[in-house]
């Protein structure tokens, strides 16, 4: 029998619109305004975006032993103004630790039809360090994959060495450079591509480099729904 993992990769919903906006709050303070993820996912069909959610076993234990009464019409309009008046802001979720599932990090791409581009990544500040941003990265390409989309393309910091050492291990080469591309400080960004994901010398890498992340972080799960649509 399978021991569940603590980590679930799977396309992002609607409901998750609350605390993807927290993550990417976290991480973009001065972003404004925020990404209208709602209609990215209504209405962008070019747009996928990728969530990773932590289970809480104890929080979603306690949802269940009790669960909230069947609302009647009275419950049911108020629901509704309270949606109108809050829309999808964080400020109305619960602390994190009473959450069923904690949405730990997510990574957007537009699949075109020459290349996916990565339009943004994010991940929750507590939980940095501990391979989130390279699970999300190993979402990325494993939907380039999927959709049989060879090129892979993204935009970095040029400070942000970290994060580019990550990019370099998976095959990322800089191919460019946009000056003054980041509106808050007006640092350049490095173009960068990754060619051939789906051949397979690069299903060799990818694997050994998935299985790499498994030693280090563990096993996590990703749902096939993640790549439809």
């Amino acid at each position: 029998m399978k021991t569940a993992t603590r980590f679930l990769v799977r396309r992002m919903r609607l409901s998750d619109i609350p605390q993807v906006l927290e993550v990417e709050r976290q991480s973009f303070p001065s972003m404004w305004p925020p990404t209208a993820f709602r209609r990215e996912l209504q209405q962008n069909r070019l747009a996928h975006y990728i969530v990773i959610g932590e289970a809480n076993p104890a929080a979603a234990a306690a949802q269940s032993a009790d669960p909230e009464p069947h609302p009647g019409p009275i419950s049911r309009l108020l629901g509704e103004i309270k949606h109108i008046l809050t829309g999808d802001d964080p400020a109305s979720l619960p602390p994190p630790e009473e959450r069923a599932e904690l949405i730990t990090g997510f990574i957007g791409v537009w699949m075109l039809p020459d290349e996916m581009h990565i339009v943004t990544i994010a991940v929750r500040d507590s939980h940095r360090r501990q391979g989130i941003g390279e699970m999300l990265l190993i979402a990325a390409l494993h939907l380039a994959r999927e959709k049989t989309q060879p090129l892979v393309t993204l935009e970095v910091r040029v400070s942000n060495d970290a994060a580019i050492q990550l990019y370099e291990k998976y095959g990322f080469e800089q191919v460019g450079r946009r000056p003054r591309y980041y509106s808050d400080n007006h640092e350049d960004a490095d173009i960068l591509t990754a060619n051939a994901v789906t051949t397979g010398a690069y299903a060799d890498r990818f694997a050994l480099l998935r299985e790499e992340h498994r030693v280090r972080y563990g096993d996590f799960d990703i749902l096939d729904s993640a790549w439809h649509g």
